[in-house]
């Protein structure tokens, strides 16, 4: 029994790197001023999704929306066992909210069609709001389990998993298709296998081809892409023009949440008690955490 299985997953700038200058006066992140990785959780998300594979068979579409850079995820994403990749990208699509994610994403999931489990991460390090996954679900009317920790049990029409809750786990069943949203602590990720490295190191997006072609008239952009397909390692393309989406709801158009500013805020204290390696500096110590509750 095989399953269908699309992963979403994330390009995100690094948030540990926080500056100044991280904020477009339009109230978006200026990614250019940040490293970019792979969203933590989404990394987990795929793990999981590559683990149901080894179980019970399984195709695995790596699937993420964002600039052209984007790819470098997706290639990661080979690197550890996906079959496929798909970059959703447009100009058009650009400063979208979670509302305007998961609207371009739930068009791009009905055009892959037949899938049977949505993998995601729990939310973005960029975004913190832990709400595309849901949304997604929501406008594809699919059922979702969030917070995803352990598959337990998993047929053709129903899964069974763990889901973390406050003070504790409760498992959770759900009927196929479903969207899950993963927790940091599901699993640990496996390390990229060198054999699909050197496989796909070059797997390039259409983009990709397009400035490969630039000033070389001796390179067709239909015959080198028909060369990357025919050897696995084109990776599929969507723009605005590929989904059906109302471009009203795409972008900065569709999105009603605004950021005002980001600031990284250093927790300080302006008085301090200094202890001494002594009997009597042990006990200051242990009264004063006995009176601020830290013990007891």
């Amino acid at each position: 029994m095989s399953y269908k299985i699309v992963v979403l997953v994330k390009q995100v700038p690094d948030t540990a790197n926080i500056s100044g200058e991280v904020m477009k006066p339009d109230g978006t992140v200026n990614r250019a001023m940040l490293p970019a990785i792979f969203n933590p959780e989404d990394k987990v998300a795929l793990e999981l999704a590559l683990q149901v594979k080894d179980r019970h068979g399984a195709q695995v579409v790596a699937m993420t929306m964002g600039p052209p850079k984007a790819s470098e995820v997706l290639r990661e994403c080979l690197y550890m066992g996906a079959d496929e990749a798909i970059l959703i990208s447009d100009r058009k699509f650009a400063g979208a909210d979670t509302l305007a994610t998961s609207y371009v994403l739930s068009a791009a999931l009905q055009k892959i069609g037949d899938y049977d489990l949505v993998f995601a991460g729990r939310q973005a390090i960029d975004g913190d709001t832990a709400q595309v996954g849901p949304q997604t679900a929501e406008k594809l009317g699919i059922p979702q389990i969030t917070y995803t920790e352990e598959i337990v049990n998993l047929s053709k029409k129903q899964i069974t998993v763990k889901r973390k809750i406050d003070g504790g786990q409760e498992v959770v069943e759900g009927k196929l298709p479903l969207l899950l949203t993963v927790v940091k602590d599901a699993a640990i990720p496996r390390p990229f296998k060198a054999r699909r490295v050197m496989a796909y190191k070059n797997a390039r997006t259409l983009m990709e081809l397009e400035k490969l072609v630039e000033g070389n008239s001796l390179l067709s952009i239909d015959t080198l892409q028909d060369e990357y397909q025919s050897k696995g390692l084109f990776i599929k393309t969507w723009t605005m023009d590929d989904l059906n989406v109302e471009p009203e709801r795409c972008g900065l158009h569709g999105s009603p949440t605004k950021v005002h500013k980001v600031e990284s805020v250093v927790l300080a204290s302006n008085e301090h008690i200094k202890i001494e390696p002594t009997k009597e500096g042990i006990g200051l110590l242990i009264d004063k955490l006995l009176e601020d509750h830290v013990l007891g």
